[in-house]
């Protein structure tokens, strides 16, 4: 009933599938309510879902309005790791075509299983996402992420092959060839993690070439790390194109969970696919829109591995209000950070975007930056070095100002003053792959 339109043959409309994205309220809520019931018949088959069903006497009846979702318990990604490797497999093995794991680096991986029905729908949702800022069959789509077990290469190469461009699966890193790719085959739309666009933006310098002029780029997704509106701002200004926000994970498969559409204006979460709740962290009641919160999801359209009001970890919240585009799902901000990306450090919680902020609307500043937290003298200490765009090493007052107006507004903002280091451009390490903004030395002693 709900087949993917092809919408693709008609330039001008604005909608992948209509009847899904402009559907009322109502309607949406009643095919979550459908899709959740298809999906606890298929959880039930897992035995860690069976399990916990059976202890709870829960069954498919259980389930008359969407809000009685809240019967079930919540997932962690600890229950993922304990019941590794096929706890959650609902499927017989036969039936499951791929696999990916998460980029967790101890104890077991998490790892999700996917049907044939489980890729279309992630192919589907990923076009969908893509077409809603305007990209179309007449587009060159270069995929700069790694591929393999990491979902942001396979997701979007087979979303962008599903909306019909001519896909490049350039994959992560050696830059030179990922720009001369884009000046070959007219490349106008990448997808790359933030710091790598940033890293790009300094390649074309380095190679004398001006993106806005030497390349045909006018679309850039960006996710897998969160990032501040003043490094999307950035990276636009940097490449010249229009930046848009992307947001997934590998537990809902991958990319293709929310998108921002033309209007910019928060991420559309796609609640035909997941349904989404913002919790409190710690007392783990649901909150209002508007108020920042941990981000919930269960996946509505997945056959091999369901995951039902899985947490996060992401903070984030719902955006009140209707959206210009029309289509009828919610929005979510874009996330804040994690909970377990917070540092706690003089009593205070900070996280790692408050102080990009920061850096990123001082002039100065470059696009690298490292922050240090350590025990001097039993004392936790914060170092931030901060790498400068061009450095006025002869002008030692100037440094010393700027150094000393960091201090005082990143501890006006997170209340804890912390050293400041400047540094020369292209001083700190690149990461080719997601930055690592915090090295926390304080458990090393």
């Amino acid at each position: 009933m709900y087949a993917a339109a092809q919408n693709h043959h008609h330039q001008m409309n604005r909608y992948w599938e209509e009847e899904l994205e402009t559907m009322s309220r109502p309607a949406l809520e009643k095919l979550q309510l459908e899709r959740l019931k298809t999906t606890f018949a298929y959880a039930a088959r897992s035995p860690y879902y069976k399990q916990l069903f059976g202890k709870l006497n829960l069954t498919v009846d259980s389930f008359g309005h969407i809000d009685d979702i809240r019967k079930i318990p919540f997932t962690t990604k600890e229950d993922l790791r304990a019941n590794y490797p096929y706890g959650l497999v609902a499927l017989p093995l036969q039936e499951s075509v791929r696999l990916h794991s998460s980029s967790g680096t101890t104890g077991n991986p998490t790892v999700i299983f996917h049907s044939q029905h489980d890729l279309d729908s992630w192919s589907n949702l990923v076009a969908r996402c893509l077409y809603s800022v305007g990209v179309r069959d007449t587009d060159v789509f270069q995929n700069t992420s790694g591929y393999g077990m990491f979902t942001g290469g396979l997701g979007f190469q087979y979303g962008a092959e599903r909306l019909g461009c001519l896909t490049i699966p350039a994959a992560a890193g050696n830059s030179r060839r990922q720009i001369k790719f884009m000046q070959d085959f007219g490349t106008t739309t990448v997808h790359a993690i933030p710091s790598y666009a940033i890293r790009l933006a300094d390649v074309f310098e380095e190679m004398g070439l001006d993106p806005h002029r030497d390349t045909r780029l006018k679309t850039l997704v960006i996710g897998a790390e969160p990032h501040t509106e003043e490094q999307r701002r950035r990276i636009e200004e940097l490449l010249g194109v229009r930046a848009f926000n992307s947001f997934g994970m590998s537990e809902m498969s991958g990319p293709g969970v929310a998108f921002e559409c033309e209007y910019q204006t928060g991420l559309h979460l796609w609640e035909d696919a997941f349904y989404l709740e913002i919790i409190h962290p710690d007392t783990l009641e649901p909150l209002p829109d508007g108020e920042i919160g941990e981000l919930v999801l269960t996946s509505l359209d997945r056959r091999a591995m369901p995951i039902l009001r899985y947490r996060t970890r992401d903070l984030t919240r719902i955006l009140p209000g209707d959206c210009p585009c029309r289509r009828v799902h919610r929005r979510i901000d874009r996330v804040k950070g994690r909970t377990d990306d917070m540092f706690i450090i003089k009593g205070c919680n900070i996280f790692p975007m408050q102080i990009e902020k920061i850096l990123l609307q001082t002039p100065e500043v470059g696009n690298n930056y490292m922050i240090t937290l350590d025990t001097v003298d039993h004392s936790d200490e914060m170092l931030i070095e901060v790498e400068l765009k061009d450095l006025f090493t002869d002008d030692y007052g100037r440094l010393e100002n700027l150094a000393k107006s960091l201090r005082h507004r990143i501890r006006d903002e997170v209340l804890v003053a912390p050293r400041i280091k400047l540094a020369e451009s292209g001083s700190l390490p690149q990461s080719e792959g997601k930055a690592v903004r915090v090295r926390d030395l304080r458990n090393n002693k």
